[in-house]
């Protein structure tokens, strides 16, 4: 997502609109653009932990959704970079095509997919993750996070649990591994459109799995 406002707006209008403690008394959110307004959104500090941790993966030929930052920031030996997206008006997609379908996306092409916070706009799950499967080589990764909680938009159909992602995946994949990351706070403070920067990082790296403000999981093709 392009962000249009600069590091300075972002941080008068955290100056100028203070998120504590007047977001417990609000029946609106701080920002109608998940905290993008105001600085980091919360859930882009456990997505991008996600990444770094898992960034060994992030090698040999890489694919990722509508542009390449997650490659370019955590891939360590990428030898080629596709972007995949549905709209053909993207300048960046080098595959234009619709993840919930075979056509059009290539067989065994890639060592990792980088797919985050995407599988809930898709409304045939099972599909989705096949295609998934058939991108990637033997041996190849699949990363993938997903929301548990956040602001509805158009064309927005699930959100997931550790239980429900990890059966999705096991369908299809030998070997997944998956976590939950965040906790009360944080998924309160998401759901207000505060920024990461609005919440102290210890409070944010503490988990809890019955509050999850998204879940991760690392599949890999056997």
């Amino acid at each position: 997502m392009t962000v249009p406002w600069t590091k300075s707006d972002r941080r008068w209008r955290r100056l100028l609109r203070p998120a504590w403690p007047a977001f417990l008394r609000r029946t609106r959110p701080l920002s109608d653009f998940w905290g993008f307004d105001r600085g980091t959104p919360v859930d882009r500090h456990y997505i991008e932990g996600f990444l770094a941790e898992h960034r060994e993966d992030i090698r040999g030929r890489v694919l990722e959704v509508q542009d390449s930052g997650y490659t370019d920031r955590f891939g360590s030996g990428v030898e080629g970079r596709d972007v995949l997206d549905i709209d053909p008006a993207n300048p960046r997609a080098t595959i234009v095509a619709d993840l919930s379908k075979l056509t059009g996306l290539p067989a065994r092409a890639f060592d990792c997919f980088i797919l985050t916070q995407t599988l809930h706009l898709i409304y045939d799950l099972p599909a989705a993750v096949r295609s998934c499967h058939h991108l990637l080589r033997p041996g190849g990764v699949l990363l993938v996070t997903g929301p548990a909680v956040s602001r509805v938009r158009s064309g927005d159909f699930w959100r997931f649990t550790p239980a429900s992602l990890s059966r999705l995946l096991e369908e299809s994949f030998g070997q997944v591994t998956v976590r939950a990351y965040g906790n009360v706070l944080a998924a309160t403070a998401f759901l207000s459109g505060m920024a990461k920067e609005e919440v102290p990082r210890r409070l944010l790296d503490k988990h809890d799995e019955h509050f999850p403000v998204i879940v991760a999981a690392r599949a890999v093709k056997t």
